[in-house]
């Protein structure tokens, strides 16, 4: 039987484990198109590994919910436990609407002015180019919406406002636990940059951890953070086309 620090611990993990299996996976992509390529066009291999994101947000996010149903297992926690479930008087239909309406207005602040403040931020200082994120995202639509449509709401807001948030507001206060996920849901995106991790985690992060402890269930994070990646890939698809 595991001590209670020891399910603790593997909050922990699970938190981590987003950036660092994706540190994993930029590497294995390094050393594949190495091999690919024989070692003869070095100068390349950092933008194909950069044009192969969308195809590894894909076997992160599958990853991700392996490790974090294999988590739940072991706590004992079931689905309900974490938050998927209605509060009494709670509809579908209104928690969708509560959380895609915030979604959507996130999305459309991140476009307009963030993305805008985020590139001048980027060419002050940051560790990756200004301006590479969408790029980057946009390199193949397809693998890319499976990642952010299909798999990353579910999976995300299962893990950092479902297993990680419920698990930190039994051991810290309502503000600590609520710091703590956005932290750890910032460094999910490290790879898009500093001012990225500041931006996805304080403004997304922030709004969904709000929307769970207000609402007390997922399905309104879930649902604004669908909303909020639908309106991103179509927005991203539209950049690409233009």
């Amino acid at each position: 039987m595991n001590s209670p620090s020891q399910k603790f611990n593997r909050v922990w993990w699970t938190l981590l484990a987003a950036p660092l299996l994706s540190l994993v996976l930029i590497v294995i992509a390094s050393v594949y198109f190495g091999v690919v390529t024989q070692g003869q066009n070095v100068d390349a291999i950092p933008q194909l590994v950069a044009d192969s994101a969308p195809y590894q947000l894909v076997a992160l996010q599958i990853w991700l919910l392996l490790i974090f149903i294999k988590s739940m297992k072991r706590d004992g926690l079931s689905w309900k436990d974490i938050g998927w479930k209605f509060q009494e008087g709670q509809q579908l239909w209104r928690e969708i609407l509560i959380g895609a309406v915030p979604g959507v207005g996130i999305a459309l602040l991140y476009f307009y002015i963030l993305t805008p403040l985020l590139t001048s931020l980027q060419k002050i200082w940051d560790y990756v180019p200004a301006g590479s994120v969408l790029t980057t995202l946009g390199s193949a639509i397809i693998p890319f919406a499976i990642a952010d449509v299909l798999l990353a709401p579910f999976v995300e807001e299962s893990i950092y406002r479902g297993y990680g948030l419920t698990r930190l507001l039994g051991k810290f206060s309502q503000p600590a636990a609520i710091a703590l996920s956005i932290f750890f849901f910032g460094i999910l995106h490290w790879t898009g940059g500093f001012w990225y991790i500041l931006l996805v985690g304080i403004v997304a992060g922030g709004s969904f951890a709000w929307l769970r402890i207000s609402r007390k269930n997922i399905i309104a994070p879930f649902a604004a953070h669908l909303a909020l990646n639908i309106v991103e890939t179509i927005f991203i698809v539209m950049a690409f086309q233009a």
